[in-house]
This record gives C-alpha cells, sequence and structure tokens, in this order.
C-alpha cells in the first residue's frame, strides 16, 4: 500500500518519486537507512528501468524477498498504469483547452522542484571527500557540455570508484594489496 500511495501520489516520473520515497520508507516506515535508499537509487539509476520503480523492487526484496518485489513494483506501477490511461483516452480531445494547457504548465513547474529536492538531498549523502565531489562535477559536465551517454558515464563511474578505493587501501596498508 505505501508503494501504491507512492505512485499514485507522485506526479513527474521517477525522480519526482524520490522525496516521497526517502520520507515514507526512511522517516515513516524506518523499512531502509538514508544511505541504503542512496544505494538503491544508484543502482535504479544504473539498471534498465525506471528509477522509483527499480528502487521500489529493492525495497521490496529486502522486506520480503521475491514476493515483497512483486507486490511493491505492482504497488508502484498500477496508478500510473490507472492515471495514464485514462488521460490517453481523453487528452487528445482536450489538448487545446486552455487549462489542461495551464494544469500541464503548473505541474512541470513543480516536477522541477521535486527533481531538485532530490538532488540536494542525495547530495548531502553522496558527496561525502573530495573524489566524489571530483567525479559528481565530471558526471556533471560530461552530461552537460559534451552529452555523453549517462550509461557511459555510470560505467565510468563504477570503475573509477573501484580505482579509488582500491588505490586508498593500498596506500592505507602499504602496497601488499
Amino acid at each position: 500500500m505505501t508503494f501504491f500511495k507512492i505512485g499514485l501520489f507522485t506526479f513527474g516520473g521517477g525522480y519526482a518519486m524520490l522525496p516521497l520515497i526517502q520520507r515514507e520508507i526512511v522517516d515513516h516506515h524506518q523499512w531502509a537507512t538514508e544511505e541504503e535508499v542512496l544505494d538503491y537509487y544508484s543502482i535504479g539509476q544504473s539498471t534498465p528501468g525506471i528509477i522509483a520503480i527499480n528502487t521500489a523492487t529493492f525495497i521490496g526484496y529486502k522486506k520480503g524477498k521475491l514476493p515483497g518485489a512483486i507486490i511493491a513494483t505492482l504497488g508502484m506501477v498500477t496508478p500510473s498504469l490507472i492515471i495514464i490511461t485514462i488521460i490517453a483516452a481523453f487528452l487528445s480531445e482536450y489538448r487545446e483547452n486552455i487549462y489542461i494547457q495551464k494544469a500541464l504548465m503548473g505541474i512541470r513547474g513543480c516536477v522541477v522542484a521535486l527533481i531538485a529536492i532530490s538532488i540536494i538531498r542525495m547530495s548531502k549523502k553522496a558527496i561525502v571527500d573530495k573524489w566524489t565531489i571530483i567525479l559528481s562535477l565530471a558526471g556533471f559536465l560530461l552530461l552537460l557540455v559534451l552529452k555523453v551517454s549517462a550509461a557511459i558515464i555510470v560505467l565510468a563511474g563504477i570503475l573509477l570508484g573501484i580505482m579509488i578505493t582500491y588505490l586508498k587501501r593500498r596506500k592505507k596498508h602499504g602496497s601488499s594489496l
């Protein structure tokens, strides 16, 4: 029911759902810590599919194994499926309506705010040292300026994260690694 509620009351896609997922999963139910949810977001973004649905699947699996994953995923997608089916049936007929256009404009503005909140919250937990600052800025610039594929940036982040961790451990424990 929690994921059904998130899916029902969050507009704007996967990223816009992240603040509500955070509040429900971490603050309200304590099903995961902020760090775990950030890890779920990272993995969810690195795998095919919508980040919010992937995150719901991970949390469902954590709480109830395969049945939990299936129920959480269905809970997240069912409201969207119902709503989008209804909208699709009527949108083409009413698309030119000024009230519909203004409503969509308002929704877009709110979605930007929801995504910005997610970015701020995630950055507080994810950017913890000089390396994460460098990787975040590099990824941002590669996406924005050079239009590099997000998949390539995520894969590069994985490889660089492993390499940096290896080098840190090697430095800490001497060259025996």
